[in-house]
């Protein structure tokens, strides 16, 4: 076993010739017999090539497949095929898969090489391979390797190539630390704050815009053709099912819905009893007995706690049910008092105290009439989902046999909908827009993705919840639209555009008077604005009043200078950048420390992205679109 004592094979001379004759034997055969013949097919599986390392289809597929069921347990939650493509899972494997037999590569022709003892010991060493007494398991680490893939070859080829190739990751990179002045670069970027002076114009502060010409108009169109094309258009007949579709209430008889609300009344439909709590707190039970007394002759609450210098904000312990209260005897003391009642002082756990409760929620048992429905609802739900996965395999069946989707609805007694015209984001012909798909953004991108007469896929629902089938009954493509067509929306672009420009240029106007010398305040009243301030704007601040393209402009001007940036509505707003202010960079805070390890980390990062890509330029990179595709289950062209 190898575990045993990793053995390089044929390390003596005799052992040389041994396997030299073997090789020599087999390679003799397969020239004999034929099977050279696959090595005329070669590449016709490969999915990529780096040099001369090939990545074959299987491993492309199993990289894949491994990587969509790691987001799974991360998620926790279903992932179609279709969903990890859409998010660029497919490209960002191969991606990895590139790197590393970059590295492999490098690591070989470099003649870099990791001694058995070394993964023997890392191995051994390894915590996840130990057992219960913290001695190293033999059968704790097959147990493992076989529930992940691995064989034991496998696993120790792996730490080999990931020794290696951070082995070369810290020849690039190791022991970088950002310089200074990039923390300082960094931190600026991070901390800088600013104040402004600004005032919004209108897209009215334009003035009339004079009615357009037929000519303009023409004119403005054959400029800007594509701004007003049709874009695609699909229409599909979907059939989707689910527990809460197939769900019928109705069947669910009063009596079994009674029987289900009694077995659930105290967990679902019953709200405990909650107390808000307020508590005055006192060094001793003398002074607590004397604030009481002080209470019982007429003073207020309140009042003894502004006597004991409690602020208002302190006074209320919180909102809490019996079970709640941390101190028991607080709990039972605030649980005898009626709302508004004041309690005798009280020795808790944390010292004396008076309490005082403000508000009961009794508790409350919602009847059955008021929840028989929700509960039927339920009930049949619960019950439809057994019946999910059978329905799927009629459906599949029907499918198999070549039935449209309209004709497996009207069998199976299912509602069938027809979507679209649509285009990909859902945009009709009209400028409405559909309704939302059964299960969203994938479905409209896997019928964007199909054709007229493709025998689809089902998609499968988030948490198994149910499918969703589809035909394109429908494309129509996209095409250029003539002038009498978009004659409205073209006038519309059209003042849009002329608006904007002649608000642009008044704002220059005023831009250039601030910059002279004269006073926001004056160049606003002349142009008849409201003046508004901002303080401590951060960069990546949002806000109502300042969008997050106006706040990137006010940090690409000069402080002391003004400015202009398109707002909301075709408005613009003029501002004027009061001050910017940074706090100095202290390097030996925490805050401090992890930011440059955080930077050292991501300029590293960028460092050894750049060697690879420049190792991949001298070493060559081909991609077989068709082979990947197969690989990752994509549409085929």
């Amino acid at each position: 076993m190898m575990m045993q004592g990793i053995r390089k094979a044929g390390q003596g001379l005799f052992g040389k010739l041994v396997i030299a004759i073997m090789f020599g034997f087999l390679i003799i055969s397969f020239a004999i017999w034929g099977v050279g013949d696959i090595f005329r097919g070669y590449g016709r599986n490969e999915v990529a090539r780096v040099g001369k390392t090939e990545i074959g289809l299987e491993e492309m597929r199993t990289a894949y497949q491994n990587e969509i069921q790691n987001l799974i347990r991360q998620q926790r939650r279903q992932i179609s095929p279709e969903m990890a493509r859409a998010a660029g899972l497919d490209r960002q494997v191969l991606s990895r898969l590139l790197t590393e037999a970059t590295l492999d590569q490098t690591a070989r022709g470099m003649r870099l090489a990791v001694s058995d003892d070394t993964i023997r010991n890392l191995i051994f060493d390894d915590q996840t391979f130990r057992d219960a007494a913290g001695q190293f398991s033999a059968a704790r680490f097959n147990e493992l390797l076989r529930t992940n893939g691995y064989t034991e070859q496998s696993y120790v080829a792996l730490q080999r190539s990931t020794i290696l190739r951070q082995q070369i990751s810290e020849m690039v990179v190791g022991g970088f630390s950002a310089p200074l002045a990039l923390q300082e670069v960094g931190n600026r970027l991070r901390n800088e704050k600013r104040a402004i002076t600004f005032a919004r114009m209108p897209a009215s502060a334009a003035g009339e815009i004079a009615a357009p010409s037929e000519d303009q108009l023409k004119s403005f169109f054959n400029d800007r053709k594509i701004a007003f094309r049709a874009p695609e258009y699909r229409t599909a007949a979907i059939l989707s099912i689910t527990a809460e579709t197939l769900a019928d209430p109705s069947k669910v008889t009063d009596e079994e819905a009674k029987a289900r609300y009694e077995a659930t009344k105290a967990q679902r439909f019953t709200s405990v009893e909650t107390r808000t709590v307020q508590q005055i707190p006192f060094p001793n039970i003398e002074e607590a007995q004397a604030a009481k007394a002080k209470i019982d002759g007429g003073e207020t609450f309140d009042e003894i706690a502004t006597e004991r210098n409690v602020a208002f904000n302190d006074l209320t312990l919180g909102t809490f049910t019996r079970e709640q209260m941390i101190d028991p005897a607080v709990g039972e003391a605030a649980f005898a008092l009626d709302q508004g009642g004041v309690s005798a002082p009280v020795k808790g756990a944390f010292g004396t105290v008076l309490l005082r409760v403000t508000k009961v929620d009794a508790a409350h048992v919602r009847p059955f009439e008021e929840v028989v429905a929700e509960v039927k609802q339920e009930l049949a739900t619960s019950r439809a989902a057994a019946q999910v996965t059978d329905l799927h395999d009629k459906i599949e069946d029907q499918r198999a046999s070549a039935k449209p989707l309209a004709e497996i609805a009207t069998e199976l007694n299912l509602k069938l909908r027809t979507a679209g015209p649509m285009n990909a984001g859902l945009g009709k012909p009209d400028g409405s827009r559909e309704e939302a798909l059964p299960g969203g953004d994938p479905t409209l991108q896997a019928i964007f993705r199909s054709d007229v007469g493709v025998d689809n896929e089902a998609i499968r629902l988030p948490r198994d919840t149910g499918y969703v089938w589809f035909d394109v009954t429908k494309i129509d493509p996209a095409r250029e639209r003539s002038f009498d067509e978009v004659k409205a929306e073209v006038e519309t672009q059209w003042r849009a555009d002329e608006t904007a420009t002649k608000l642009s240029a008044k704002a220059r106007e005023l831009v250039e008077r601030l910059d002279k010398g004269e006073s926001f305040d004056a160049v606003a009243a002349s142009a008849g604005l409201t003046i508004e301030t901002a303080a401590d704007l951060g960069r990546q601040d949002q806000r109502p009043e300042l969008p997050g393209t106006v706040v990137a402009q006010v940090f690409g001007t000069t402080a002391g200078k003004s400015n202009s940036a398109a707002g909301t509505d075709g408005g613009r707003i003029l501002f004027k950048v009061d001050s910017a202010t940074v706090a100095p960079y202290v390097r030996t805070t925490q805050e401090a420390g992890n930011f440059e390890r955080l930077l050292s980390s991501s300029v590293s990062e960028d460092i050894l992205l750049q060697y690879v890509a420049k190792r991949q330029a001298e070493l060559g990179v081909s991609i077989n679109d068709a082979a990947f595709r197969n690989a990752t289950g994509g549409a085929q062209n």
